[in-house]
C-alpha cells in the first residue's frame, strides 16, 4: 500500500477503534462482560470489514479506474448486506451481548463511514499525476523572427 492509502486507513480505523473502546466501556456498564465482548467483536468486524472494502477499493482505482465508481456502490452494498448477516446469524447468541453487538455495529460503522469522509474532504488528492521527470518543453512551431 502506499503511503497515502495508509494514511487514509488509519484516519478511518483510528475513530472507529476509539469509539468501539468507548462503546464497550458503555455496554460493560450497561450489560456486564458480555456486553463489553459483544462491543469488542463488533468493533474488529467493522475495522476488518471496512479495512478490506477500503483495501480492494484502492487497487481497484488504481487497476481499473473505470470502475471505480461502481465498484464502490457495489463493495459499500456487499459491506452493509454482510453487517446485517453478522447480526442475524448472532442473534441468538450467549457468547456475547447481542444488542450490544449491535448497536456497537451499527455506530462503528457510522463513525467509519463519517470518518473516511472527512479523510477523503481533507485530502488532497490531484486530479493529474505530474511526470517524474520534466519533459523537454515543447518547440514553437509558429514562424521565427
Amino acid at each position: 500500500m502506499r503511503s497515502d492509502d495508509v494514511r487514509s486507513l488509519l484516519q478511518a480505523a483510528v475513530p472507529t477503534a476509539a469509539a468501539g473502546a468507548v462503546a464497550a466501556v458503555v455496554s460493560a456498564v450497561v450489560a456486564g462482560g458480555k456486553g463489553a465482548v459483544g462491543a469488542v467483536v463488533a468493533t474488529l468486524v467493522v475495522i476488518l470489514f471496512m479495512g478490506l472494502g477500503l483495501y480492494v477499493l484502492q487497487r481497484t482505482a488504481r487497476s481499473l479506474p473505470h470502475l471505480f465508481q461502481a465498484m464502490g456502490l457495489m463493495l459499500y452494498a456487499a459491506q452493509i448486506l454482510l453487517l446485517f448477516i453478522f447480526v442475524a446469524a448472532f442473534k441468538n447468541t450467549t457468547l456475547f451481548h447481542p444488542k450490544a453487538f449491535a448497536i456497537t455495529l451499527v455506530v462503528t460503522t457510522l463513525v467509519w463511514i463519517g470518518a473516511q469522509t472527512r479523510a477523503h474532504m481533507k485530502a488532497k488528492i490531484l486530479y493529474v499525476e505530474p511526470d517524474s521527470v520534466k519533459a523537454d518543453k515543447p518547440e514553437n512551431s509558429g514562424p521565427k523572427s
